[in-house]
């Protein structure tokens, strides 16, 4: 009779076991079709230090689970309980089991920003620290730092030269101190020894080359003249004559609206005001694009030193070597603006 009972248990238990792992495997396939319920991608934010509470209610806030149960069974069976900081994108019905995975390993979605043409330090860090998770003063400060400014050979009138235009994959928790290192090693792959040879042809410095291009990019959007504007510039930076460049007078007096530069504009007492000063400004008065740099690099080895907007309002500019040739295109360009009733 024992020898039976004992036979009886062995098959009650394999049938319980048996009746246990197909619960089991029904469970597991359940929770595996579980899917994101957000009805497009979602980037959810995690700041260093979240808790598992916390990101559950970024999750909810976000209306990406139907079921918190399922995320909580799936979070534990995966022993998930260490979350790491960081942006994430939920895509719309993603797996759940697919999304615990990522959150647990911290497998981040890099944010996309794109450096463009700023005119000025504080906007460009304004805009970066409505993307990232540390503030636009934390990067303000750090760049305007005589410490950062020393270690890439720059001061604080051109630390906004060690920022290329192009488009950048960079973590949303990304440090301060990290993200101007990164932009470093993007600046330090764009002077590359090519570009570094052309600067020593100039004898100018990669922060003066970008001071002289992003005069070039306010003076014209046509690519196929910004060699020749360029040429102007460097000859008059030859020759120890003003720049004159309508776009620094805007930018000594904070207006870039102007469409005529008139005398009381040239007056403005600013080292940014080549009609005062002789040379570069101290600093760029934008980002410029590659485009412009690469003018300044391989500029048009002309004799022009003046050029003046030609009066069919087409973009293009008309040039000289003469101050009286210069000043017949400037009349026409001026009566063309009186005839549209343009004066300032």
């Amino acid at each position: 009779m024992a020898r039976k009972k004992n036979k009886s248990s062995r098959v009650v238990l394999l049938v319980l076991m048996g009746m246990i792992v197909v619960s089991c495997v029904g469970v597991l396939y359940w929770l595996r079709r579980e899917k994101t319920v957000n009805t497009e991608d979602v980037r959810i934010f995690l700041p260093d230090g979240c808790d598992f509470d916390g990101m559950l209610d970024t999750l909810k806030s976000n209306h990406c689970l139907s079921s918190f149960e399922s995320f909580r069974a799936i979070a534990q069976a995966r022993r998930f309980t260490t979350v790491h900081g960081g942006s994430y994108v939920v895509s719309h019905k993603m797996p759940v089991f697919d999304l615990v995975h990522k959150l647990r390993i911290g497998s981040q979605d890099p944010i996309r920003i794109t450096i463009g043409s700023y005119r000025s330090l504080t906007r460009l860090c304004a805009d970066l620290g409505k993307r990232f998770n540390f503030s636009q003063h934390e990067l303000l400060q750090l760049l305007q730092s005589d410490s950062v400014c020393e270690q890439y050979g720059l001061t604080k009138n051109t630390i906004i030269s060690l920022f290329v235009q192009n488009s950048y994959d960079v973590y949303w928790n990304i440090s301060p101190q990290a993200f101007v290192n990164r932009m470093a090693t993007e600046y330090d792959r764009f002077w590359n020894a090519s570009r570094l040879a052309d600067c020593q042809e100039l004898n100018l410095t990669p922060a003066e080359v970008t001071t002289l291009a992003s005069i070039v990019k306010e003076e014209t959007n046509k690519n196929d003249e910004k060699a020749d504007i360029a040429s102007v510039y460097l000859n008059r930076i030859r020759h120890k004559i003003p720049l004159q460049a309508d776009p620094t007078v805007r930018y000594a007096v904070g207006d870039f609206s102007l469409r005529r530069i008139l005398k009381i504009h040239t007056e403005c007492k600013s080292p940014y005001n080549t009609y005062q000063y002789i040379g570069l400004p101290p600093g760029p008065i934008c980002i410029p694009s590659e485009s412009s740099i690469d003018a300044v690099l391989k500029n048009k080895r002309t004799k022009y030193l003046y050029f003046c907007a030609k009066d069919d309002f087409s973009g293009y500019h008309n040039f000289a070597e003469t101050l009286d040739e210069h000043n017949a295109n400037a009349r026409k360009f001026h009566k063309a603006l009186n005839n549209r009733n343009i004066y300032k």
